[in-house]
């Protein structure tokens, strides 16, 4: 498994060992052991599966109470992934990042907690899968608007995207409840 950091701390791409033959491929996605060697130290509690189509954004969520540290990865597709440091006491609080990932690369996102997280679909359309370290909690959810102006977040779009309700009515950045 190769871990590489990014700008965010914390925040780290996960490359694993993909075995390929005239057969297919076979990658462990998941190794408590690997996963500790490379700096995840949390332990995960819930898989959820999302499938969206060609321009849709999700996010950006995070919950307040019970934080949920997500590895994401696509089995499907090709997203931009995002996470934004809501770490009041971070060096790069309000700061964001960003980084593609496809089913054929295979590149993991991991996003600990004290991050909202969200995602773009580039291609037709996706299949995300993420780990979480906490369960979801309804009555901790919070939503930070997409196209918040602060934030400035590079969405890569190529016309305009599909929103949910609830995600276009998020929070300003500025307003948010955040962690200290």
């Amino acid at each position: 498994m190769k871990a590489t950091s990014t700008p965010l701390s914390g925040v780290l791409v996960l490359e694993p060992n993909v075995f390929r033959d005239g057969r297919g491929f076979f990658l462990e996605t998941y190794n408590q052991t690997v996963f500790r060697d490379v700096g995840v130290r949390e332990g995960f509690v819930q898989d959820n599966h999302s499938y969206s189509a060609k321009t849709v954004i999700r996010g950006l969520h995070y919950q307040i109470c019970h934080p949920q540290g997500k590895l994401v990865r696509v089995i499907l597709g090709e997203i931009l992934d995002v996470a934004v440091d809501l770490r009041r006491s971070s060096p790069t609080f309000g700061k964001w990042h960003s980084e593609k990932l496809t089913g054929e690369s295979f590149k993991m996102l991991w996003i600990p907690p004290g991050f909202a997280h969200g995602f773009h679909v580039l291609s037709e359309s996706a299949h995300v899968l993420y780990k979480t370290t906490d369960f979801y909690s309804p009555e901790c959810e919070r939503t930070i608007v997409w196209n918040d102006s602060d934030l400035k977040i590079d969405w890569q779009l190529l016309g305009r995207p599909i929103v949910s309700t609830r995600d276009a009515q998020g929070t300003p950045f500025r307003d948010a409840e955040v962690f200290e």
